[in-house]
């Protein structure tokens, strides 16, 4: 019986043993299971904040390419911008020089800003009217009033001896035919007063 009593209490040891290792082994299981359902739930939130940040890459790539056609679309129409400010700057010059003949072309650049071409064109109408003040003041100082002989400058005769300078004056007054009859006479007698 002792013995009974004995394997009992082997077998009850054991039992408890067993008892023992086996609430270990559920404690440890369930612990396990704690922490797979953590790192499940990590896992999950890590895959949708990848999900996220696909979404989101996809969202910015979208808005790029938009950005990139929007940025092409807005070059394009400032390229064509250019070109009818290009033109009107061109048509504004014509039109322009076409109200001031008097302006000559090349004092007015084509440039595009019409300030430029505003300024150049003060700075022209300026320019032809003290040249026409020029031409206007030259034409007054060279008009000969009429009926008055054509002005001379007066020769230099220095060099010339006396009885030179006498025949020059005879015969510029013989061109002009003012040489007459009144004064033939004149020279006669001053020469038979001589002779006599």
């Amino acid at each position: 019986m002792t013995k009974r009593i004995s394997e009992d209490n082997n077998s009850d040891d054991r039992l408890a043993e067993a008892q023992a290792r086996i609430e270990a082994l559920e404690a440890a299981a369930a612990d396990a299971e704690a922490r797979s359902a953590t790192a499940l739930e990590e896992l999950s939130g890590v895959k949708q904040g990848r999900l996220d940040l696909e979404t989101q890459l996809a969202e910015a790539v979208f808005a790029r390419e938009t950005a990139e056609g929007e940025l092409a679309r807005t070059r394009s129409e400032a390229g064509e911008t250019r070109t009818h400010l290009a033109e009107a700057a061109v048509k504004y010059r014509e039109a322009k020089l076409a109200s001031a003949p008097e302006i000559p072309r090349e004092l007015v650049p084509a440039v595009e800003r019409l300030t430029e071409i505003d300024e150049a064109f003060e700075a022209a109408r300026l320019v032809a009217a003290q040249l026409r003040e020029r031409i206007e003041e030259e034409r007054q100082s060279a008009r000969v009033p009429v009926g008055s002989p054509t002005r001379r400058a007066p020769a230099d005769f220095s060099p010339l001896s006396a009885s030179e300078k006498i025949r020059l004056g005879l015969q510029q007054l013989s061109e002009r035919g003012a040489v007459g009859s009144s004064f033939r006479p004149a020279i006669a007698r001053g020469r038979a007063g001589r002779c006599g």
